[in-house]
């Protein structure tokens, strides 16, 4: 396979085995990539320092199955400097994308988008409304376009959100999340201003992102608890 090099950033590392490291990218190319680099006298120090989130990245990687190994890595431009909860929300775009991408799938449009999150966290930009841009545009990604048509088709003003059927009216009672139709109106048209608007937002994607996750729960949300 002919190697060439592209755009990255490091979504996750953990160790592998002895001397080397299980790195986890997104790439401008290839979608997420998982690669291995060996650490000791191979791993200077400041490719050690480069392997770190955030950091726009030029990589090469080698290999012929699904795990590649980190042949050259160089910086792409300065880190994104995130703090606080910007850095958590940072955190949280990271798990998502190793929990939810396939491999070796090609997201060009989603690598600009979470590019663009990491500027507008950077620059302490609304919070809020970034993480439903990105989440709305992974969903998209992966062939989960939410269909707001039946709110705008029936009367209803609640409905609830099924996996399986997209919104139905709030008719009998389900342990489901129930949403406000002017809310979810606001949200198709991408109103986002008000506060109650915004907070439908936010529960309905969870509510999406959970399902996909079948339920087990994300470490980078816990960062959000245990320092509110």
């Amino acid at each position: 396979m002919e190697e060439f090099e592209q755009s990255a950033f490091l979504l996750h590392s953990r160790p592998y085995r002895e001397n080397q490291i299980l790195l986890e990218f997104l790439t401008s190319q290839q979608g997420k990539i998982s690669a291995i680099s060996y650490l000791g006298k191979s791993l200077k120090s400041n490719k050690k320092a480069l392997l770190q989130p955030f950091s726009p990245l030029k990589i090469v990687l080698k290999g012929q199955g699904n795990l590649k190994y980190l042949k050259r890595v160089e910086p792409e431009r300065k880190s994104y400097r995130l703090n606080g909860n910007f850095l958590y929300s940072g955190f949280y775009l990271n798990e998502l994308q190793v929990r939810l991408l396939g491999e070796h799938i090609p997201y060009d449009e989603l690598y600009c988008q979470y590019q663009q999150s990491l500027e507008q966290l950077s620059n302490q930009h609304p919070i809020e409304l970034i993480l439903r841009h990105f989440e709305n545009r992974l969903l998209e990604e992966l062939g989960m376009t939410i269909d707001f048509s039946p709110i705008f088709s029936e009367n209803d003003s609640n409905y609830y959100y099924l996996p399986e059927k997209g919104f139905v009216p709030a008719i009998s009672k389900l342990a489901q999340p129930c949403y406000n139709s002017v809310h979810l109106q606001a949200i198709a048209k991408e109103e986002l201003s008000a506060k109650d608007v915004m907070q439908t937002y936010k529960v309905l994607m969870r509510q999406i992102i959970n399902h996909l996750l079948d339920g087990k729960p994300l470490n980078s949300r816990k960062l959000f608890t245990q320092n509110s």
